[in-house]
Parts: C-alpha cells; structure tokens; sequence
C-alpha cells in the first residue's frame, strides 16, 4: 500500500483490513461517496472511522455521526471522545446539547435534518456524514428523515452510510448515485467471525445444520435428531390438529397414541445450558419487558450464580457509583436493591422501561464481560455495543400490538448479527429455543437467509411542505420530492407492471384472433377470454398512471392543503408560492402533529394554561400509549380540561380537512400521562407520578424528554413570531407562550430526568 491517508490510518489500526475496508476508504480517499453494506459485526464502523481520519486529516473541515437512536449517539460519542479527546467532539441529541461546534459532531438523524432546513452555519465546512444504521430508512415512522437529509445534505458533502446486509442494496445505491452523484456501493457477505445455528431442547444443545457426517454445518441438511424431536411435519401436524379443534395440543403418534408435549425450558435452564456449554456472555431475545424482567427474577429464584466474587465486588463498585446520588425515595422507587442483586449474580434485563443511567451501566458491565446474561428486548439489535458469544431467541413469533406474527427473515438476521464479535470472539453462535410450536422448516428459512430489502416509507408532510418552500419553487420542491427513494423504487415498479402490459396485451391479440377464427360453446369462450383480459389490462393501466408521480401528487395537496389553511400564500398554477409568517412558525415545529401544534400556536387555543399546564399539554401532543397500557386519556381538569377539548376540536377539523384532501391522518392526541406530568412539573416525588402514570422509569423518563423537545420546539417557533413584522399584533401572547414553554422546560427537566439527559 502506497504512502496514503489509508496506509497511515491502518497502522494505527494494530490489525490488517478486508477487502472491503480497503475498497470503501479508497474510495473516500478518492473523493467519492460510498454505501457499505456488509453483515453485522464486520467491521463497517471502521470504515466511518477512515472517514472522521480523513476530516480530522484536512484540519479545516467538519465531519457529523449520526446516528438512529440515543443510545447509540451517546456510545459513539464516548467512543470518539476517547479516540480524539474530548475537545474535538460534540454531541447533539435534542435533550443534549455539547460542543456543538466541535470538529467531530455525534448526532441523532432528526436533528441534522433540523439543522438542514435551518440552513445552520456548521454546514458551510462541513466535508462529511455518516448515516449509521442507514437501512433503518424504512421505518414507517421515522425512515423519511433518512431521505430527507440525503436529498437535502449540500452536494459537496461526502456521505458514508453503512447498513446491514440487505438485498436490494444495488438498488438503494443506484438511487443514492442519482441524487448524490459518485457514490460506490460496497457489498460484503462474509462473516469474519462465523455464525453456527443450534436449537436447545430439553436434553441438550443441538446443531441445526449438520454435514453428512453429522458435524455441525453452516447451513444445508436440518439435523436428523430435531426431526426425530419434532415427529411429524408441521403440515400435517397442524391440518390434524385443525381436525381436533385444537392449535398444538391433542397431538397423536402414528400408532393413535397421545404425543407427549415437549418439556417447557425454563430461563434458569437456559442460562445453566449456556453456561455449561460455555457459550456465555449471552444475549436472550423475549419480545415482552415484563418477560426480561421476570426472566430475572425466575434465574435469581433458580439459584443462577455466574459470577466470582471479584466480579461481584466490581459490579458493586460500578452500580453505587450510578446509584449513589438518588434519594433514598427514589432508590426504593426504581428497585435499586433487586436489581443490584440480578447484577450481582450476572444477569440482568435491558430494555427502554429502564432508566438511561440504568441500561448504560448493564451495557458496560457486559462489555466487560462481568455481566454475563442478559435478558433483553429486540430494540438492542439495533447496534449498541454489547459483543456477545452467543444469541438466544426464545420464540419465533412475537406480538405487533394487534396480534402474534412470526419473525421475518430481516428481523432474525439483526437478532442473531449480535453474536460474535471481531477480535473478541472466534466464532459466533445462535440459539433457538425449542418448543412444539417451532416449525423446523420455517426455522431452517429464517436460519439460512442473509439479507432483507429496504422499502422507503418516504411521504410529504406540512413541515416538511413549508421547509422546501421556503427555499425553492413549487416547480423546483416537486422536482426534489420525485427524486426521493419511494419515487425511485415506485418507477422501477411501474416499469415492471408495463413490461407486464406488453405481455397481456399480446395475449390479448391472441384472443381476439381466436375468437374471430371459431363458431358456436368455443366463440363464445374466447370472447369471455378476451373481455376479461381486456378489463384486467385496463386495471393494470389505471395502476401504472397512479403510481407515476405518486410522490409529488401527495406533495401537491399538502400544499393545496396548507393554502387553505394560510400557511402558504400565492398560487401553484403560477409557481408564486410563498410562506406566510404562520408558516414560518410551522417551519419549526416538527412531528406528526407538526400542524396541530402550529393551529394551537396561531389560534391561542391554549389560553390561560401556565407552566404546568403547558407542559401537560405538550406530553398530550407526543405521548402514545402502547397497546398494553391502560391509561386514563382525560388529564387534569381545569383550565387543562377546557384547553384540551379546544385542542380535540381543532383535531377533528385537521382530520376532516386531511380525508378531504386524501392525506395521511394524525392520531388523536391522548391526555393518559398529561396528569403525572402536571404533578411532575408540580414537583412531585417520582413515586407519585410512577404510580399516577403507571409506567416505568424509563418510559416516564422517555415521553419526558419528548415533552421537552416539544417544548423546545414551541418556543423557538414563537421566538421566530416575535421577530417577525407581520406579527406585531400577536408580539406579547407569543413572548408570552415562549416563557412559559422555558419555564415549564425547567421544571420537568429534574430529578432523574434531569440525570438522564446529562448521562
């Protein structure tokens, strides 16, 4: 390797880069942009690494780490700080804000793309983006943010994103080249650490793939004994049992005999086996908080042990030092004493009902391997560091609000992408646990897969209307919007279905001349052929001209939308638009509810509230209770009461207007925690609260800070009224709101919450 950036930034390294690494920093160093997808724990981030090198290299420039979550801003940014000192970076998290100006910027994605229809200064210098977790694009709730910043980011900018492995990557690096220009997509299937599939049964931990010689294999042959163990196939298993009237019980043998249900593995049982089979540290997926949380308990109730005393001694010392500065009150209040003691022993659950302070001290103590078992739910897959032997999935199905669906194959990569990692781990290993309800051949599908497609999730919204138009035409805005990446995928469909066309319509033909060539029971039968085709390819058509521009469609009634409603001035037909001064104000609200809390700021339509009650309000406006939850959804009363039902009036107009104009609907806003967080900005103690809300910690913690962000929010928007000369007449009622919002900002921003932000 010649003298170069790459060949210096490896010998700092201490170990050789793959072909893949190699490839994607020479490109960088090339000046080019570069998606690298490769499975997880391959070493991606290493080539994010050679970026930051790179920026740091050049002196002058600026390079943003972003991230999809929290949680692996705040890790990135302790890993960065050690690597380059605390001064070269900043992170930026919504509810923290640190050496924003630093050389080196951690970041969630929503504030960069804040950022970019701000038009801040720090993106004048700015040389690099990575997009970490990128395929996370397709998120239904979040995966526009992701586009919005790739067609948005300042084309000077170089971006490094990196995914796991998905299989239309060709595709979404096809489209990033369109709207980017010189990006290289960087494939990798190769594991460096290998991954080997078993299934742990009530007797032992059994391969899933074996070779003819009945060796563990990587894939190929489902091993003889589990078919043995599952008796017959699960087709005819489940049409005998449908006979029966049952799901899985009721089973016979084939000699009539009952079939005996197969030994329920405890979570004690799972944690001796791993032990046992030294497959520890260990990860176990359960798709339930309270199931990570009582599978704690039922280990601790076991008897499981997996710890020295020296390591104990350790997890002490690093637990006090956490736990410390609460209260008594509050220690009491989050079970400080019961979850030191699951510790202790090594096994602990992670999941968001924790408190941040709470998962950071778990993810540590397994990082150091003195935590050994840990119970958690799928969002740690989401690639937080926590390098595991092995992964262990309890069951194959899990419940998506409504109802239990089976795991996809995308899903059951990122879980099992966990284990094994490189240069701390020589191989990997995935664990199924068994039970009557595990369909080998689905199994074995999901086991033998490797990849998953990225499908965009891209639409228009208010916020993001009045954003693009404040910098560009209506003409220009529409152009951007039909670059996005549902528009790219929707066109390579249409394209498809039209090749479809061309061949019905072709058989069309065929019917046509057979049905003038016959007579009589065969005439007839061709011209029913051809009738039904005929309507089949005039559905086809209709189809293909509704999805061409499906993207700038939906934008133009948005913005017919927010004409109506005078966020928008001027006329489409006359590319004159303009944004209104209450438009400006919409321009910095951002969420699902971005236009109702702008109606609310316009209108007044929280009149009288104080600090408290505004704060509730904010918490009614992003709170969304799980499905589970059981919450009281009327709030506090009083001013509170008479403000909120203002607020559901002017939802119920937005609603309509949105069916009106066939746009995407807002869900209603729900008051269920808007009474605890009146109490806590009241300055209750967090036991009152936990107990008035009846959630977690760390879900209380969690809609908290979304309550402060909205806030934050409310008040830069209002900051924006006051300096602006259109608005003299609402200067005092806006001044007015942005105090309140800053007081009410101070006073939830305590407590834990206020130890959570800092953390």
């Amino acid at each position: 390797m010649n003298d170069t950036a790459l060949s210096h930034f490896e010998s700092r390294l201490g170990y050789k880069l793959d072909s893949f690494q190699v490839t994607a920093c020479e490109r960088l160093e090339a000046g080019r942009s570069v998606l690298v997808a490769a499975p997880t724990g391959s070493g991606k981030t290493t080539v994010a690494e050679f970026a930051v090198y790179l920026a740091r290299r050049e002196r002058d420039t600026r390079i943003f780490y972003t991230a999809p979550i929290k949680a692996l801003s705040n890790q990135k940014f302790h890993e960065l700080c050690a690597e380059y000192g605390e001064d070269e970076v900043g992170l930026l998290t919504g509810d923290v804000n640190l050496r924003g100006d630093a050389p080196i910027v951690v970041m969630t994605t929503e504030v960069l793309r804040n950022m970019i229809y701000a038009n801040s200064p720090a993106l004048h210098d700015l040389s690099f983006v990575v997009l970490d977790e990128v395929h996370y694009l397709g998120d239904r709730f979040r995966g526009a943010v992701w586009e919005e910043i790739i067609l948005h980011l300042p084309q000077s900018v170089r971006i490094v994103s990196l995914s796991a492995t998905v299989s239309n990557a060709e595709e979404f690096g096809d489209w990033m080249h369109a709207v980017r220009g010189e990006t290289d997509v960087i494939l990798s299937e190769h594991r460096p650490v290998p991954l080997y599939q078993h299934v742990l049964t009530s007797k032992a931990l059994e391969p899933l793939f074996v070779d003819k010689q009945g060796n563990h294999a990587s894939g190929g042959r489902v091993n003889p004994e589990l078919r043995m163990l599952s008796g017959r196939g699960r087709s005819s298993a489940r049409t005998d049992d449908a006979r029966r009237g049952g799901r899985y019980g009721g089973k016979r043998e084939r000699n009539g005999a009952p079939r005996r249900r197969s030994k329920r593995i405890s979570r004690g049982d799972i944690a001796r086996a791993l032990d046992e089979t030294r497959l520890l540290p260990a990860i176990v997926f359960i798709f339930s908080r309270n199931g990570c949380d009582q599978a704690v308990r039922q280990c601790i109730t076991e008897g499981i042990t997996l710890t020295t005393r020296d390591e104990r001694e350790q997890i002490r010392k690093i637990a006090f030092e956490v736990t410390d500065s609460l209260s008594d009150e509050d220690r009491r209040v989050l079970g400080v004493r019961e979850w030191i003691a699951g510790l202790e022993r090594g096994v602990a659950a992670h999941h968001a009902g924790l408190l941040p302070s709470f998962k950071a001290v778990i993810e540590q103590l397994f990082q150091r391997r003195l935590v050994k078992l840990v119970f958690a739910t799928e969002t740690l897959a989401l690639g937080i560091n926590m390098p595991a032997r092995a992964v262990v999935i309890e069951r194959l199905d899990k419940f998506n609000g409504e109802q239990r669906v089976p795991l996809t194959s995308g899903e059951f990569t990122q879980l099992t992408g966990r284990a094994g990692r490189r240069g701390i781990d020589v191989e990997g290993h995935a664990v199924v646990v068994w039970s009557d309800a595990v369909d080998l051949d689905a199994l074995s599908h999901l086991a033998g897969a490797r990849s998953f497609p990225v499908r965009s999730s891209f639409r228009p919204t208010a916020n993001m209307a009045v954003n693009l138009l404040q910098r560009l035409s209506y003409d220009q805005a529409r152009e951007t919007l039909e670059l996005s990446f549902a528009q790219f995928q929707a066109d390579r469909a249409v394209v498809d279905q039209a090749r479809e066309l061309q061949a019905e319509q072709a058989s069309l033909q065929g019917y046509e001349a057979a049905a003038a060539r016959a007579h009589g029971s065969d005439k007839k039968r061709w011209e029913d052929r051809a009738r039904k085709l005929r309507r089949q390819i005039e559905r086809g058509r209709r189809q293909v001209a509704n999805r061409t521009g499906t993207i700038a469609r939906t934008f133009e009634r948005v913005v017919e939308e927010l004409l109506e409603l005078g966020y928008l001035a001027g006329s489409t037909r006359k590319d004159s638009l303009e944004v209104t001064p209450w438009g400006e104000l919409l321009r910095r609200i951002y969420g699902d509810r971005d236009l109702l809390v702008a109606e609310c700021l316009r209108d007044d339509l929280w009149r009288g509230l104080d600090a408290r009650g505004l704060a509730a309000m904010c918490c009614a406006l992003t709170y969304e209770p799980r499905r589970d939850e059981e919450t009281d959804s009327r709030g506090p009363g009083g001013v509170f009461g008479q403000a909120f039902d203002r607020v559901l009036d002017r939802w119920v107009m937005l609603d309509d207007l949105a069916d009106r104009y066939r746009l995407p609907r807002a869900d209603m806003p729900h008051a269920g925690l808007a009474g605890a967080m009146y109490s806590w900005a009241k300055g209750a103690t967090l036991e009152r609260v936990l107990e008035e809300s009846g959630l977690g910690a760390g879900d209380f913690v969690r809609w908290t800070k979304q309550t402060i962000d909205l806030l934050d929010q409310i008040a830069q928007a209002c900051e924006v009224g006051i300096a602006h000369a259109d608005l003299e007449h609402d200067i005092d009622r806006l001044g007015s709101l942005a105090r309140t919002a800053r007081e009410a900002k101070r006073a939830v921003r305590r407590g834990i919450v206020e130890a959570s932000s800092t953390s």
